[in-house]
């Protein structure tokens, strides 16, 4: 039975790594929570004179040093003037060297979203009028080669470590205490303990690389490593690796002093070692969730302890169905998984189950926003994947139940016979001492004298192996007797079936958490539509953003003209000015003039009527000729603080 089962681990072993490759590399470089939704001047924008800064604005706050955002001319040399500084929110710019000569620019940046995960992108603009570029504005790679592959191995082993090393702790204590004893599942447990710290020191060391230049040197750069330590994601990997040092107590007293205690003695450090095993666990799945996306965004105050319960849940279910399969192949004969402890490892993850249902429909909701975000994003199509394997693991699990209740019937019935046999056997003995007492001592009087003198002559060595082979033909036996049953055989077939689709569904969790929102991808692609598409000849309503700043007190925001359907003749123009926060304010007056330069036509003014708080309107304004116009719009905050800032637009 020996050579049968072990291909069946190895396999499992296989799948596990096959899955865990084909995911990831996959997986491509990671994609971010945060997203460029607006820009000044915009992707593909043409303006007349060179600007003093570029602005780029995100979905949310993200970390920048110098050289995260670079602004290139034609030939490649860098144009901007220091590093980036936050302007209000989420909008960060960069001062440009004074005199630029007209021509295409590129913008380049490199960040890293709130969330952990980085981010980079670039586009062009151009001054005066487009040119020829030796710089190439496709999208830097970020996360992506090879440390970026690495770092994605890594965090799977870390999720996996997480889980064997919870899960199998918790089926020990909650289902089989006598387990605590069993050799393959103390190295079972010890293994995930391994996993999960080397995973994280490996997580440590790459994550300076990962987020900037990708490149192998930096992995060893001790200056990098303490700009690491400094940034949230590197305070959570601490945390984490100091909870692990708790951990390593936990599991030593588990299998140390909790094995060899007595059932009474046991019951009372069992209880004990719950609470302290829940508080571990619930804080390494605390530094996921306060580093990554549950952190940020829609009620993060809320998501990140729905997130600890998700991860404890998955945790005790996956980790404790790898435990059940490695103790029912791998377990000795002589101490076979008992029914009663799978039937309270049954119940114990039908409790993770229904967890996974409420948190996950919680976490989806969170995550995605619109039912349209399931097909539309990466993140809803991932999580599709994700259902659609935890309903066949459900479904797997059903089987799992019926086989443990048949098999507890059979055990019933083993049960009793073997009582009643040695019944049989007890008596039997009983008559046969009775009728050979007296033969026996004569035996004794002689040829054990002689035996024993054969012993001492050389016998022992020969009678500690014949005690070694029954030994092993004893336990050879028992186990043909254990695997003989039908029933336990097909549930270790039907575990063996859900741990392979647990792996794969470990990689698809994995991926997912490297993936960028639904919600957030939509509402970046919805924000970003109108303020970073290029100017093009347009046949409908145009839509400039423009920040501003006039210097006073409360001085700084944005002003948004909408001029519809942008073409020759009449159109109408609304005017919106926001604070710093998006939200709608009034201001002391607001001005608009129209200008083409090309035909010497303008300043054409417009004097639009106030609305309602932070609206202005304007009907019928007239616009004689097509061509590229520009936008101007004068802003008065106070009695001398007032500033006036510009966009083209191509009106067709």
């Amino acid at each position: 039975m020996t050579q049968t089962t072990a291909p069946r681990v190895r396999t499992l072993v296989l799948l596990f790594l096959a899955a865990a490759c084909a995911l990831l590399a996959g997986a491509g470089p990671a994609s971010a929570h945060a997203a460029l939704t607006g820009s000044d001047p915009r992707q593909g924008a043409v303006v007349d004179r060179a600007p003093a800064q570029v602005s780029l604005t995100f979905s949310e706050s993200v970390s920048m040093d110098d050289d995260s955002v670079r602004v290139l001319d034609p030939k490649g040399k860098r144009v901007d003037d220091g590093g980036p500084a936050g302007t209000g929110g989420t909008t960060y710019a960069v001062k440009l060297h004074a005199g630029l000569p007209d021509g295409t620019y590129t913008v380049t940046y490199q960040v890293v979203s709130a969330d952990s995960h980085p981010v980079a992108g670039a586009y062009t603009f151009s001054v005066g009028a487009p040119s020829e570029t030796s710089v190439s504005a496709t999208a830097q790679a970020a996360g992506g080669g090879f440390i970026g592959g690495l770092y994605g191995v890594g965090r799977y082993v870390s999720y996996a470590g997480f889980a064997v090393l919870v899960g199998g702790a918790a089926f020990v204590l909650a289902c089989w205490p006598r387990g605590a004893g069993v050799r393959v599942v103390q190295r079972f447990v010890v293994s995930g303990w391994l996993a999960l710290t080397a995973a994280t020191l490996l997580l440590l060391l790459l994550r300076g690389s990962y987020t900037g230049s990708g490149k192998v040197a930096d992995v060893f750069d001790l200056g990098l490593l303490g700009e690491v330590l400094q940034t949230k994601t590197g305070a959570a990997l601490v945390s984490r690796l100091l909870l692990l040092a708790a951990a390593a107590l936990f599991v030593a007293v588990l299998f140390g002093a909790y094995d060899k205690r007595e059932d009474e003695e046991r019951r009372d450090l069992t209880f004990g070692l719950a609470v302290g095993g829940t508080a571990v666990a619930a804080g390494l799945a605390a530094t996921w969730a306060m580093s990554e996306h549950a952190s940020v965004g829609l009620q993060a105050g809320l998501a990140m302890p729905v997130d600890v319960v998700h991860l404890i849940a998955v945790a005790t279910w996956f980790g404790g169905l790898a435990a059940l399969l490695v103790a029912l192949y791998r377990g000795p004969a002589d101490t076979p998984v008992p029914t009663d402890a799978v039937r309270r490892f049954s119940a114990v993850a039908f409790g993770s189950v229904v967890a996974l249902v409420v948190t996950g429909t919680y976490q989806s909701w969170r995550q995605l926003g619109s039912w349209t975000a399931f097909t539309d994003t990466r993140y809803g199509q991932l999580l599709l994947v994700k259902i659609a394997l935890v309903a066949v693991l459900v479904g797997i699990a059903y089987f799992s139940r019926r086989w443990t209740a048949r098999l507890a019937d059979t055990a019933a019935v083993v049960v009793r016979q073997r009582g009643k046999a040695r019944g049989e056997r007890e008596k039997a003995g009983a008559k046969a001492s009775g009728g050979s007492k007296g033969s026996g001592n004569a035996k004794g009087t002689g040829a054990s004298k002689g035996s024993g003198n054969a012993k001492g002559s050389g016998g022992s060595p020969r009678a500690a192996q014949l005690a070694r082979q029954r030994a092993a033909v004893d336990a050879a036996r028992q186990k043909r007797q254990r695997d003989a049953d039908p029933h336990r055989f097909a549930l270790r077939r039907s575990v063996l079936a859900e741990a392979g689709v647990a792996v794969v569904l470990l990689a698809v969790t994995t991926v997912l958490t490297q993936t960028e929102p639904g919600r957030t991808q939509e509402e970046a692609t919805a924000a970003g539509a109108s303020s970073t598409a290029p100017s093009t000849p347009s046949t409908g309503a145009v839509t400039l953003d423009m920040p501003f700043d006039t210097g006073g007190q409360d001085g700084k925001g944005l002003v948004r003209v909408e001029l519809d359907p942008a073409r020759v003749g009449a159109n109408d123009l609304h005017l919106y000015v926001e604070g710093p926060d998006g939200t709608a304010v009034d201001v002391p007056e607001v001005k608009v003039a129209l200008t083409q330069e090309a035909k010497d036509i303008g300043p054409l003014p417009v004097a639009p009527d106030h609305i309602t708080t932070g609206h202005w309107s304007a009907s019928g304004v007239q616009i004689p000729v097509a061509g590229d116009w520009e936008v101007a719009v004068t802003v008065r905050t106070s009695d001398i603080d007032q500033v006036t800032v510009s966009k083209n637009a191509q009106i067709g």
